[in-house]
């Protein structure tokens, strides 16, 4: 069986279907390939749903470029189209003397990223705003939020549907062929078929660089190879002693797990970091002691036995152990001489925060070619 379509995006995390609501209302035809039987069930459902201010990006990277447009046009669009969210603020702390240095370089390089309302905070406000957290020093970021991740994706979806994409569960893209008429995909599920696109928007995440690999025609070199690493998440027992979300500066010898609190107000500790193999969400018990210790750093009445295993997430990495951070990569025309194809490689955080944004930037791209 083989069909043709104008724009096919696969996958259907928040990023793909940011991008499918974006073209679908830019006129596309748009077919949207998810190879599970939901939707955002991977790397867009095990994130700490946090709206990120832009504090942590190098500066001129894509991840810098993306995340403060990007955030600043999530927080419109939750109010617009009522998704749940809370601009909680955030706190970052700086445990002992040694790291108010580094604080202090975070805060100049938010500046440098166009973040405009952080507050260096005296000691005694600290205190005030966060009774329970020891610090050195901190300064405050009003503009990092929270965010109902799933509902963002079903607004998201409904919006790109109500302007005639559709959604092809259980459809993985098993491979595919460049031509001069342009890309055949060769999609699996129920009735394995063929589908020649015009566009083909490659966002799939954890398993991009390997469905790129599996089109023939495009180049080898312009591929990158797949990385993972695994966050654990832990949850904390009984009301939260927090009123902001956490983060410590971190270290190379502890964790620096964040605090973050859901909409629902409970609190989540995490994520750490673990490069993997493969891809494999099996939680590892065994990293509670250095959880404890870690969060015991800045939040010394963690009392024993209130720690529950969470969940953990995988990023989509595109360099290893070793390498410079990553950033966002969009691999189009310019980089594999293939006319309407775009790779998006190595989309992690701030991905979510960003979405909206990767979405126009994707259009803009699109355009140009």
């Amino acid at each position: 069986m083989s069909d043709t379509v104008d724009c096919a995006i696969i996958g259907a995390g928040v990023v793909g279907l940011a991008i499918a609501r974006r073209m679908a209302k830019a006129g596309r035809e748009v077919v949207i390939l998810e190879a599970e039987t939901a939707f955002g069930t991977q790397t867009s459902a095990r994130n700490s749903e946090v709206i990120h201010a832009g504090i942590y990006y190098e500066p001129g990277s894509m991840k810098a470029k993306l995340c403060v447009p990007g955030r600043k046009a999530l927080y419109l669009y939750c109010a617009e189209h009522a998704v749940k969210h809370e601009q909680i603020g955030k706190i970052v702390v700086a445990c002992e003397e040694a790291q108010v240095a580094s604080m202090h370089k975070y805060m100049a390089q938010a500046v440098a990223n166009g973040v405009d309302d952080l507050r260096l905070l005296t000691t005694q406000e600290l205190h005030e705003m966060e009774p329970n957290v020891r610090a050195a020093a901190g300064f405050y970021s009003p503009s990092t939020g929270i965010i109902d991740s799933h509902g963002l994706m079903l607004s998201y979806l409904g919006e790109a549907e109500a302007h005639g994409a559709a959604l092809a569960l259980a459809s993985p893209v098993l491979g595919g062929q460049v031509s001069n008429q342009g890309i055949r995909l060769e999609v699996g599920g129920a009735e394995t078929m063929t589908i020649d696109c015009r566009t083909v928007i490659n966002a799939a995440g954890l398993r991009a660089p390997d469905v790129a690999r599996s089109i023939r025609g495009i180049p080898l070199d312009s591929i990158p190879p797949a990385y993972y690493a695994i966050g654990h998440y832990y949850t904390l027992s009984g009301p939260s002693p927090f009123n902001h979300l956490v983060y410590p500066v971190t270290r190379q010898d502890w964790l620096g797990v964040h605090v973050t609190i859901d909409l629902g107000h409970q609190v989540k500790f995490g994520p750490d970091f673990e490069w993997i193999d493969r891809i494999d969400y099996r939680f590892d018990e065994t990293r509670e002691a250095s959880f404890y210790e870690a969060i015991r750093r800045y939040y010394p009445g963690l009392p024993d036995g209130t720690l529950q295993p969470g969940y953990t997430g995988i990023r989509p990495r595109i360099t290893g152990p070793g390498e410079p951070v990553q950033d966002f990569t969009f691999s189009g025309v310019r980089e594999h001489g293939v006319e309407g194809l775009l790779n998006l490689f190595g989309i992690e955080s701030p991905g979510l925060t960003s979405s909206l944004a990767i979405a126009d930037h994707v259009a803009s791209l699109l355009n140009a070619q």
